[in-house]
């Protein structure tokens, strides 16, 4: 649904709750008809399917939180501008163990465009170094590594922040493989 269809739908409680308290003088049913605007008001500003795709995450359901993402046809249309970044980490997150490759431009965009919580932008920017560093690129993954841990205050990503640290230090494996045939190569010629 457009957001500003919700507008509208508030605007029309309101104008009925008031014409309910003052013209008709039911009073009781104003007070709640204008109390039942503040949810149209509430879902402008924080969509519904990207409530419940979070609801469906903390469930650990990436299926059910992808079919939520998917409700959202055009996100510029149907969300609010300060729920930009949530809906392309909510991609991120839900496409993070199906299709990696995907994630990192998901999680560029997720911050770019803003997230709220500090968590919630130490888990992107983990996202990224992870990306990086599968992809070779080791200075930019320490940096990124770094900024996480910066980010997560709480430290409930420190064992994940280790880890990726330990995934650094270790040896591409590209420059230590050798091809055992080739170390014979010299005794045949």
């Amino acid at each position: 649904m457009n957001k500003y269809i919700k507008i509208v739908v508030a605007a029309l409680l309101i104008l009925t709750g008031i014409y309910m308290m003052f013209f008709t003088r039911n009073l009781g049913w104003g007070i709640v008809i204008f109390l039942l605007a503040a949810l149209p008001i509430f879902l402008f500003f924080k969509n519904e399917n990207i409530l419940l795709a979070f609801w469906q995450l903390r469930k650990q359901n990436m299926e059910k939180a992808s079919k939520f993402l998917n409700n959202i046809t055009n996100y510029q249309s149907q969300l609010h501008q300060s729920q930009y970044g949530y809906f392309h980490y909510l991609q991120g997150l839900t496409l993070a163990q199906e299709h990696p490759t995907k994630v990192e431009p998901l999680m560029r965009k997720a911050l770019d465009y803003g997230l709220n919580m500090k968590h919630d932008r130490a888990m992107a920017t983990l996202n990224l170094a992870a990306a990086a560093i599968s992809k070779g690129r080791k200075q930019e993954g320490q940096k990124l590594l770094e900024e996480a841990k910066r980010l997560d205050s709480s430290g409930m990503m420190t064992d994940q922040i280790k880890m990726m640290k330990e995934q650094l230090k270790m040896p591409s494996m590209q420059k230590h493989m050798h091809n055992p045939n080739m170390r014979q190569r010299g005794k045949f010629f």
